[in-house]
Parts: structure tokens; C-alpha cells; sequence
């Protein structure tokens, strides 16, 4: 039996934003997703050993990206990337995701503010994701210190991000230990406004609406990221559309049971299990879009979110 949504979670959703794209624009969304953030000011972030503001190359000059650490020596590095539809979401936002991220996995996390559109369109994000990352390999010296423990991860359109990422970094030969996808976006062609695409994934006709993240906004979040709507096919915006996902870092993907991207994650999941990588799945049962920022409201959203941290330390820390 599929338990119902979480009644805690049930209480939140009237208070999120982002659920109105008829009246969103780029900057009140990210005015929006600031103000979430900020209303928890008086709640103390995780404590981690420091969090430092720091410069890593994108694809066209220098970006802001986010240093943390909790403890000293040499660790494991994760690249994470936020959520916020490409378009907004920054380092503030998505803080205490970083930090737990960091606490919970003994990582050393740097978080990247990747270009955001409409003033920087795809392929803009993807590229920064992947510059970053490679720079952040080449001085692994100044983080981890060990090549052969470096993750990607990232929620939603992050996690978009960060399957991309992988990607990329399969076929330009550089090995990573692991991916962490959380509610990622990984099938964009049709950008959520194609009837017959929409019929691949019933979540998007079941969770279409009333569970905060809605259809309609991710049919607005792709119209802001791509210049030309046939790029939805192009695997660096939709990596379940990949000619191959064989050869892949092992991966961990999670997925709300109330959101409409749940079944293109679970796709995913699927796709990276049959191309050989190993894959472990969390389907986020009672939960929604966006739980992973939910955990100091819901146990349930906690729970899950340490499982899934559980499984991507495990894989970041194998052969260690």
C-alpha cells in the first residue's frame, strides 16, 4: 500500500513558492526561494568545521561556488550543484543541503553557482557544471586531496546537472567515484508541454499540480533555459536520452512520490541499472518536490534524505 503524503508536508505546501508560473518571473522566483531561505535564519544552519566562499572556473570566466568542510586530512570531494529550475536557487538557498551533505558523508562539499538563464541559456549551466568540475579535480590538492574519490551531486535541476556532468566526464575520460541525483530532471524533451511525451511518465498527469513543483512550472522553467525548445532532445539537457549510459559512476537516485518528475527518475534509475552501473533507488514515499530542504520540519523527509546521503557516502568512500 503507497502511504499518503506526509501530513506535515501536507501543512507546508501552501507556504512554498514557484507554484504560480502565470504571475513568475525570473526574478521573483529567485526573490521567492531567497525569502524561503531566509525565514529560517532564526533556526541554526548544521554546524560544519568552516564554510568558506570561494572561486572555481566556469565555461567563461571565474564563479562563486562555496567551500565546506567538517573535519580535516584527506577525504572525499563532492561537486554539488542547486536546485531552482535553472533559474533561480544559489549558494544560500541550497546552504544547508551543502552542509549536511558534508556532515553526513565526511565530504568536503563545494557548492557552484553555476549561470542561470534566461541571462545565460543552455548550454550555459552545463558547461559551467562541467568546468567546474574539472577544475576542481585539477586542484584536488587544495580540497580533498584524492583524485579517486570525487562525486557530482545535485537536487532537481541541479541533479540534472550533475547526471550531465557525469556524462561528460565518462566520455572525456575522467573517472568519478559517484553521483548523488536527487528528484533530478532527466528527460526534457517536449518540455513538459507535449502531450504524447507527457504520457511516458504518469507522475506528470498524477502530481501535475497540488504538491508544489506542478507541470506547468517545469513547462516555464524549460521555456527559460532553452533557446530552441527541439534542445530538450540533446542528451546535456536530458540524460535519459543518452546513446549510452554504460560506463556511468555508480549512482544513488531519489525520487518524491507526490512530484511530477518522479517517473523520468525513476526511468533514469532504471536506464543506469540496465547499462550496468550500479544504481540504488529511493522513491521517497509521502513526500515531495523539494524534501531534501524539509528535514528539520518532516521526519519522514529527514529519514529518506540520510538514506539516500548513507548509500552516496558508501560509494564515495568504497576501496578508501
Amino acid at each position: 500500500m503507497i502511504p499518503p503524503l506526509d501530513p506535515v508536508i501536507a501543512q507546508i505546501i501552501p507556504l512554498l513558492p514557484l507554484r504560480d508560473p502565470t504571475s513568475m518571473t525570473p526574478q521573483s522566483a529567485r526573490e521567492a526561494l531567497s525569502a524561503l531561505a531566509a525565514s529560517r535564519a532564526a533556526v541554526p544552519p548544521p554546524p560544519v568545521t568552516s564554510a568558506e566562499d570561494i572561486k572555481v572556473k566556469g565555461a567563461a570566466g571565474f564563479l562563486g561556488a562555496r567551500l565546506y568542510r567538517n573535519g580535516s586530512g584527506k577525504s572525499p570531494t563532492v561537486v554539488f550543484f542547486h536546485g531552482g529550475g535553472w533559474v533561480a536557487g544559489d549558494l544560500d538557498t541550497h546552504d544547508r543541503q551543502a552542509r549536511w551533505l558534508a556532515i553526513e558523508t565526511g565530504a568536503v562539499v563545494i557548492s557552484v553557482d553555476y549561470r542561470r538563464p534566461p541571462e545565460v541559456k543552455f548550454p550555459g549551466a552545463f558547461e559551467d557544471a562541467v568546468a567546474a568540475t574539472k577544475d576542481v579535480i585539477d586542484r584536488i590538492a587544495e580540497f580533498g586531496g584524492e583524485a579517486s574519490r570525487v562525486g557530482v551531486a545535485g537536487d532537481s535541476a541541479g541533479g540534472n546537472l550533475a547526471a550531465v556532468t557525469a556524462i561528460a566526464c565518462r566520455d572525456a575520460g575522467i573517472r568519478l567515484a559517484a553521483q548523488l541525483l536527487v528528484y533530478p530532471v532527466t528527460d526534457v524533451a517536449g518540455n513538459f508541454a507535449d502531450t504524447k511525451e507527457n504520457a511516458r511518465f504518469p507522475s506528470r498527469s498524477e502530481n501535475a499540480e497540488g504538491y508544489f513543483l506542478t507541470r506547468a512550472t517545469m513547462e516555464w522553467f524549460c521555456g527559460h533555459y532553452l533557446v530552441d525548445p527541439k534542445d530538450g532532445a540533446d542528451w546535456r539537457v536530458s540524460p535519459l536520452r543518452a546513446n549510452s549510459l554504460a560506463g556511468l559512476a555508480p549512482a544513488v537516485v531519489t525520487t518524491a512520490w507526490f512530484d511530477p518528475l518522479r517517473d523520468e527518475g525513476k526511468a533514469y534509475a532504471d536506464a543506469l541499472k540496465a547499462a550496468g552501473v550500479p544504481t540504488s533507488y529511493h522513491d521517497g514515499l509521502g513526500l515531495i518536490h523539494g524534501y531534501f530542504g524539509l528535514g528539520e520540519a518532516s521526519e519522514t523527509a529527514k529519514s529518506e534524505a540520510q538514506r539516500a546521503r548513507a548509500d552516496f557516502k558508501a560509494l564515495l568512500t568504497a576501496g578508501a
